[in-house]
């Protein structure tokens, strides 16, 4: 009985943990400093932009794609889950990173 008690109550606090990343739980902190392109978003585009848009007509590996293409960027990241055209697929941004990208924009995407 002992045995049964010790996997039910792992599963339970497995179930009741929760993991969050740094980004998400300051993710409220407003952002004070002015966004740059190479500073701030470029690192965000590499790892979860560039692995499907890379090479081609879609690509967003350069401040100059990214910046032609910051509307629809800004409004694929900001799709409900479930949505079929959300980015990235399979997954979302935090919403610090998504932030990032929104006051790059409003601060008049620069680069450096």
């Amino acid at each position: 009985m002992k045995k049964c008690m010790y996997i039910i109550s792992s599963a339970v606090a497995l179930i009741a943990c929760e993991s969050r990343t740094y980004e998400e739980i300051s993710d409220n902190t407003p952002i004070t400093e002015q966004v740059t392109y190479n500073k701030d978003v470029k690192p965000i585009m590499d790892a979860n932009c560039t692995m499907c848009h890379s090479p081609g007509p879609q690509a967003l590996t350069n401040y100059n794609q990214v910046k032609s293409n910051i509307d629809n960027i800004i409004d694929r990241i900001n799709r409900p889950n479930g949505d079929p055209a959300k980015m990235p697929q399979g997954g979302s941004l935090s919403p610090a990173q998504i932030n990032i990208i929104t006051k790059w924009k409003a601060d008049g995407l620069t680069e450096n």
